[in-house]
Formats: structure tokens, C-alpha cells, sequence
């Protein structure tokens, strides 16, 4: 199953599993170079509800939120291997800096953010049910990552 779909797709197969009961939680993020800190976050996102829909930011929008240094692997191959995941069930590529659009379009039941977000200043959240924060797993960054990357060369 291919789980990399456009926002037509998406928005068509969401509304079946929502007429058939199923709670729909998403997240979002860039996961630029993937850790156990983005795969444990996913996977109690995963637990919240029945299908979790994963919003990774295009290249474009990485760029824009973290400097022009980033992502270090491209959209693509960020969704292919998010998408290898066994708790994501649907992922999609956004371009803008938030997914403010994406949520009001989809409208989940429950929206998931990481831990360093105030609730107050989570994009969408108005259009979702529910927000959860779910706590970091100490130590687990991308920066950090590619601090330690820097440090070795």
C-alpha cells in the first residue's frame, strides 16, 4: 500500500474512515534525519487513535524553518522512510511552515504536537477535537545529531 498520498487522496480516504467510526490523529514535523526520538513520538501519536496521519514539510519549508543548510535528505526520501514505519498509516507532504492549512482541511479528531509546543501556539489546533502534547525523549534532536556529525569531522 502505497501510504504517500496527495492531499485529493488523503482527504477522500479520511472521509470513508471517519463515516466508518475510526479516530484520526496527526502529526506533523520535519524528521529530517530520523532517531528514536521521532519513532517513539510516533508511535504513542499512533496509540491515540486508529489511523495516523504523519504531515512531513517539503524541502521548500524545511529551508524556511531551519536555515538553508536543511533538510539534509530530501522530502522524498524523508516520506519513504517515514512511510516504512509501522505506525503510520498515511503520510503527506506539505510546503508551507506550518500545517495550518493541511489540519483545517482534514480536520483529525486529535492533534498531536511534541513537547516543546505551548498549546496556545499549535497551528490547527482549532481544527481538531482534541490537541496532545506528547513529551521529547531526553536527548533525542536532529540539531544535536548533526552537532555531533560537525564535532567528529
Amino acid at each position: 500500500m502505497n501510504k504517500l498520498l496527495s492531499h485529493k487522496e488523503l482527504k477522500l480516504k479520511l472521509d470513508v474512515l471517519k463515516a466508518q467510526g475510526k479516530k484520526i490523529v496527526f502529526t506533523n514535523g520535519c524528521f529530517d534525519i530520523l532517531h528514536v526520538g521521532h519513532v517513539t513520538y510516533l508511535q504513542k501519536a499512533k496509540d491515540l487513535g486508529d489511523v495516523l496521519v504523519i504531515g512531513i514539510n517539503s524541502d521548500s519549508s524545511v529551508a524556511s524553518i531551519k536555515g538553508p543548510s536543511r533538510p539534509i535528505i530530501p522530502q522524498t526520501e524523508r516520506a519513504t522512510v517515514i512511510s516504512a514505519l509501522e505506525s503510520a498509516d498515511f503520510v503527506i507532504l506539505f510546503d508551507e511552515d506550518t500545517p495550518q492549512k493541511l489540519i483545517e482541511y482534514i480536520r483529525p479528531h486529535i492533534l498531536v504536537k511534541g513537547g516543546d509546543w505551548a498549546a496556545e501556539n499549535i497551528a490547527g489546533k482549532n481544527f481538531a477535537e482534541e490537541v496532545v502534547i506528547i513529551p521529547f525523549v531526553e536527548g533525542a534532536s536532529t540539531s544535536k545529531i548533526i552537532e555531533r556529525i560537525k564535532a567528529k569531522l
